[in-house]
């Protein structure tokens, strides 16, 4: 039997990236599915867009209060018809094959949720190339998260990631927490029982943030993040989330023993990873330019979201703070 899907989205403001993503849609070579927009509160009216693709698209539009992602999404499925739901970020696009694709690996690959990767698309600007770089390397927390066929357990993430409606219902939907939503899904459906995939052929081009300050704050609430999900699934932690807080703490101790010892030994690691970086960006991206913007962001990065791990680790385990009372913004207000 032939998938029936259901896109989701779930979008604040971002009028501009909701039309390309719709016209991304309406150019897929499979046009059997529905999309329904989950208007979260914008301050800007996204109908007019809408209205351009109703008449080519099956396509529903719903406004509610803001209230974060997550919960946007849950009223999002609650509004579908169909067997899966499919979830991705406003700022992202698909290629003409991504509905095609996904019908094609959920008969092929037996699961109850998947997710795919995302990508630069050649008409991004350098910057956004950089931090897409950063968020998918094998030398960042893009390979700690993984996005390879061969990861055992792979963790889809809501910018493109799949999941049957009836699983989605049993485990609830999306949960409280507004920061790292989808990891919680995904660990909380492994505890039901149910089981995750990674669909290789299914990567969206996502746009990410689009300056260093904004993607620093991005990823710090990441990092923040984690301690928290380790707290909610600690059968699922791994000593790989705190990479970046080790990195972090290296690099002060490196300036430490310059400045003290007089010696550079760990400082001159941190020039060969940076060395390896601007290599492998220059062969991935293809361009110098783009590459030494990609060793910024990748500092940016493994700082900002170690941080923000080293932060929420300590008032968690050292001040025993609830998550809550910790990071109140973390979590949507009941």
């Amino acid at each position: 039997m032939n998938p029936t899907i259901s896109i989701v989205v779930a979008i604040f403001n971002r009028r501009d990236e909701l039309f390309e993503l719709l016209n991304s849609l309406n150019a897929q070579t499979d046009k059997d599915f529905e999309v329904i927009i989950v208007d979260d509160g914008s301050l800007i009216d996204l109908k007019p867009t809408v209205r351009n693709f109703e008449d080519i698209l099956h396509i529903k539009y719903f406004r509610k209060q803001n209230s974060g992602p997550g919960l946007s999404r849950n009223f999002g499925a609650e509004k579908a018809v169909n067997d899966w739901l499919v979830f991705v970020d406003s700022d992202v696009i698909v290629e003409n094959g991504y509905i095609e694709d996904i019908k094609k690996d959920i008969l092929a690959i037996p699961c109850d949720a998947f997710g795919g990767a995302d990508k630069a698309h050649r008409g991004f600007n350098l910057m956004q190339k950089a931090i897409s770089y950063s968020m998918t390397s094998v030398f960042t927390t893009g390979g700690i998260r993984g996005n390879k066929k061969s990861v055992s357990k792979f963790q889809p993430r809501s910018f493109n990631m799949g999941i049957k409606k009836d699983v989605f219902q049993k485990v609830g939907g999306f949960s409280e927490m507004r920061i790292g939503e989808d990891p919680d899904l995904s660990m909380t459906l492994w505890e039901k029982g149910f089981t995750t995939a990674f669909f290789h052929d299914i990567a969206v081009y996502h746009k990410r943030r689009v300056d260093f300050g904004k993607f620093s704050k991005q990823v710090y609430q990441f990092g923040c993040a984690r301690p928290i999900l380790n707290q909610r699934h600690p059968n699922y932690v791994k000593i790989s989330f705190a990479f970046p807080t080790i990195f972090l703490l290296g690099y002060f101790m490196g300036f430490l023993e310059y400045f003290i010892l007089q010696r550079g030994l760990i400082l001159s690691f941190y020039g060969l990873y940076t060395f390896l970086v601007l290599i492998h960006a220059t062969v991935v991206t293809k361009n110098l330019g783009i590459a030494g913007m990609a060793v910024i962001s990748t500092y940016i990065q493994m700082f900002s979201y170690g941080y923000g791990f080293l932060k929420s680790w300590f008032k968690l385990n050292i001040l025993k703070m609830k998550p809550e009372d910790a990071f109140p913004k973390h979590f949507h207000k009941s």
